[in-house]
């Protein structure tokens, strides 16, 4: 996410009032994880680093698993995050607003289905992001 200031993202958040503070924050803790998970070290040193959409879904279904556990669809659905496409949304909401960049290639469609919910979070839940 960019360096602007706090409040700017917090005024974009509560203008669009979809998704609660919490949920963003979820969401760039997720980015960090998914820039380690493809970067490594390297994602240590200073310069952009770009994760896809689906890179990014299963990051924050990985972090999601290991907060919350079973309880990781309810906290979710509390911060109206009922599908992939939600992470989506919240992504190109920075966006739009140039509080996060994206590539050429980059699509709020990349976020779309990318697991579903309904099984993404169960216990012993096995499947193939597409």
């Amino acid at each position: 996410m960019s360096q602007k200031p706090e409040n700017e993202l917090e005024e974009v958040i509560r203008r669009d009032g979809r998704y609660p503070l919490e949920a963003f924050a979820f969401l760039h803790e997720g980015l960090a994880r998914a820039v380690k998970e493809m970067y490594g070290q390297e994602s240590e040193k200073p310069g952009p680093r770009h994760v896809d959409g689906r890179q990014l879904c299963r990051s924050l279904r990985q972090e999601a698993l290991e907060r919350w556990g079973l309880l990781a669809p309810a906290v979710l659905a509390r911060w109206n995050i009922r599908a992939t496409l939600d992470f989506g949304q919240m992504v190109y909401l920075l966006v739009n607003n140039n509080l996060m960049q994206k590539t050429d290639t980059d699509s709020l469609e990349d976020f779309r289905d990318v697991y579903p919910f309904e099984t993404a979070f169960r216990p012993g839940s096995v499947f193939h992001c597409q």
